[in-house]
């Protein structure tokens, strides 16, 4: 029986869904972000007396929060074929018979990484990001930097997840990857 502050929800035998929560270390960035927008708006405000500029910083900020905000991942699925990342307005599915493996990120991997285009702490690590030891692009969609999950596929692209309940959706992937392999093998 899952504990009451589980993220982990089975809508059948099939169909798992693990819920994103925002751990304190994200919530501090977010608000630090929240509060450095506002004194930059109220300084550029109290120097400049209204005008374009202040206009165009105002503007431009609520573009980039708002655009922001449609990337920020709300629920991870496993459904019978795939893995789903569901944000608000994206959603990216990676198919289990594309997934060549699975497994966490330890604390080491974590080092060095820079985001290239993406949010970092804002509601979330999210978006592109340099894997700077690998030379390699990650596509990040976290909710907090522990407990990550790393879906290599087949063209060598590399999926960062995070999952409360990491080692489960570690073997969950896993078997439904070997299912998924066994099923095409036998329709060849």
């Amino acid at each position: 029986m899952p504990s009451v502050r589980s993220s982990l929800l089975t809508i059948n035998n099939m169909n798992r869904i693990y819920r994103y929560r925002n751990d304190r270390r994200t919530r501090y960035w977010t608000a630090l972000y929240f509060v450095a927008y506002l004194a930059l708006g109220w300084a550029l405000y109290a120097l400049y007396e209204g005008g374009y500029f202040t206009a165009w910083f105002a503007s431009s900020i609520g573009a980039l929060l708002i655009l922001m905000a449609l990337s920020i991942p709300r629920r991870l699925e496993l459904t019978a074929d795939k893995v789903r990342v569901v944000c608000l307005l994206d959603m990216t599915e990676v198919p289990y018979v594309d997934i060549a493996s699975v497994r966490r990120v330890e604390e080491e991997d974590k080092r060095l990484i820079i985001p290239i285009f993406g949010g970092c702490g804002f509601f979330g690590y999210y978006g592109h990001f340099l894997d700077l030891k690998r030379f390699d692009r990650l596509l990040i969609y976290a909710s907090e930097w522990r407990n990550l999950v790393e879906i290599t596929t087949i063209y060598e692209e590399h999926l960062w997840l995070s999952c409360s309940e990491a080692d489960e959706l570690v073997a969950a992937i896993r078997i439904a990857v070997e299912e998924a392999r066994s099923e095409s093998q036998q329709e060849a």
